[in-house]
């Protein structure tokens, strides 16, 4: 019984190590294609019909650029951490010709501030395409009665503005045409950053078949010698 208990547990702790070494291996794939989309020439954003062939592995961090204007009077506000403090990213629809209505997130404002007027005008600004961020933060929900915002749900921001929009979003680019200066938000603060603890994981599974495997041998050395040595 020993046997088979020891058996299956080195067979499972190998399955689960091979299995973390393809999702490392995906994983690091993925780093490299969405460093590839950030600093790539920028595209056109999706056109509506797009839209729904949109993932987070295809075209999250795109590097895009849309041509329109903002919609004025329709900001939101969601709480954001940053390398600069604590405050609130500007949300704002950016309606286009070809390309339906984009929410851009403008950038970070801090706390107490009033963020400037979005400018007015055609425009063509670049960032990067990031997926719609439903329901809230990991610790606080949502309230959009309130409107009150600890994640960029655009679409539910945009049912309260009575607004169709895109089930995506773009972080503005730091330097964008028309940008006010004062209080006006800071863009260009992405964070691109992925959690890869895979190889930590490989080595643990495959740390513990090796202890399978070394607690079976000094099993069977302390049998053999039981078998070898001299009965009283």
């Amino acid at each position: 019984m020993l046997a088979v208990l020891g058996l299956a547990a080195f067979i499972s702790f190998i399955a689960l190590g091979n299995w973390q070494v393809e999702r490392r291996a995906w994983k690091l794939d993925l780093i490299e294609r969405v460093n590839a989309r950030v600093h790539a020439q920028a595209v056109s954003a999706p056109l509506p019909s797009e839209w729904v062939s949109i993932t987070r592995d295809s075209h999250e961090y795109l590097h895009v650029f849309l041509t329109g204007h903002f919609v004025q009077g329709k900001d939101t506000l969601v709480v954001a951490a940053t390398d600069l403090g604590s405050g609130y990213w500007v949300m704002t629809p950016f309606k286009t010709e070809r390309r339906g209505t984009v929410y851009i997130n403008r950038g970070y404002i801090g706390q107490g501030v009033s963020p400037a007027a979005p400018p007015t005008g055609e425009l063509r600004l670049e960032g990067l395409l990031r997926m719609n961020e439903p329901v809230g933060s990991v610790l606080r929900e949502n309230q959009p009665e309130q409107d009150r915002w600890f994640s960029r749900d655009v679409l539910t921001m945009a049912d309260q503005h009575g607004l169709s929009v895109a089930p995506y979003f773009v972080d503005a680019a730091k330097a964008q045409p028309g940008s006010p200066g004062g209080n006006g938000p800071v863009g260009g603060l992405t964070v691109i950053q992925f959690h890869n603890s895979h190889l930590v994981y490989i080595l643990t599974w495959y740390g513990l078949a090796l202890m399978v495997l070394v607690a079976a041998f000094l099993v069977w050395r302390e049998e053999r010698r039981r078998a070898i040595s001299p009965q009283d």
